[in-house]
């Protein structure tokens, strides 16, 4: 099932266009993987889907409906629909494990501390909890930011260059994480210029000069 569709999005700057009429559908229980050379438009892609940055032209739909332009309604989209894991991990250096997983729900007014104890012992990092990102190994900061991006049970997740911070064996490890996630039934869209990542996948997407090539 389409979870959600992107229809002829274009990015336009002063200078560049980073995107050009792109169109692509992201299904559940699959792990999408766009592929592309430095420049070429994927990580722009990405901001597209994951409403962190707004078309020139185009849509974008949700389960079917299109995505308000208004920054507050796209916010609630992401908290509700969408999980992150961004390249450099993003945690909060003042802030222990358990406080940077449960992030993300601070305004969604439910109690989430059950399923991020869940997600820290799935994760193998329950005796890291109280320590801060400075304490921890790249491994495992790159485990708490997939345990945040998961704890408020989103329906796609997103990830940036989610290995490009770790050894192979860690790196793999990680892969195998987010193709449990999709076999679970989640939407997993991966950006990254890794062929090895290609064995995970569902389908790949390759993005080249702002176009899927």
């Amino acid at each position: 099932m389409i979870v959600e569709e992107l229809v002829k999005v274009s990015k336009v700057y002063p200078m560049i266009t980073a995107l050009s009429k792109v169109s692509l559908k992201i299904k559940d229980k699959e792990l999408l993987l766009i592929r592309g050379p430095s420049g070429s438009g994927k990580s722009t892609l990405l901001n597209m889907a994951g409403l962190l940055d707004l078309p020139s032209s185009g849509k974008v739909l949700i389960r079917g409906k299109p995505v308000s332009k208004d920054e507050s309604e796209r916010a609630k989209l992401r908290s509700e629909v969408m999980g992150f894991i961004f390249q450099d991990f993003g945690l909060i250096s003042s802030l222990n494990t358990i406080d940077n997983i449960l992030l993300p729900t601070i305004f969604s007014g439910k109690n989430y501390e059950e399923r991020a104890h869940k997600l820290v012992r799935l994760l193998s990092i329950e005796k890291r909890i109280k320590h801060y990102p400075n304490q921890l190994s790249g491994g495992e900061k790159q485990r708490v930011a997939i345990a945040r991006s998961l704890v408020n049970n989103p329906q796609i997740l997103f990830a940036d260059e989610p290995t490009g911070n770790l050894d192979s064996k860690t790196g793999a490890q990680v892969m195998d994480m987010l193709r449990g996630v999709a076999d679970e039934g989640k939407a997993v869209v991966v950006v990254s210029h890794n062929p090895e990542h290609e064995k995970y996948s569902d389908r790949v997407v390759k993005v080249k000069d702002g176009e899927i090539i």
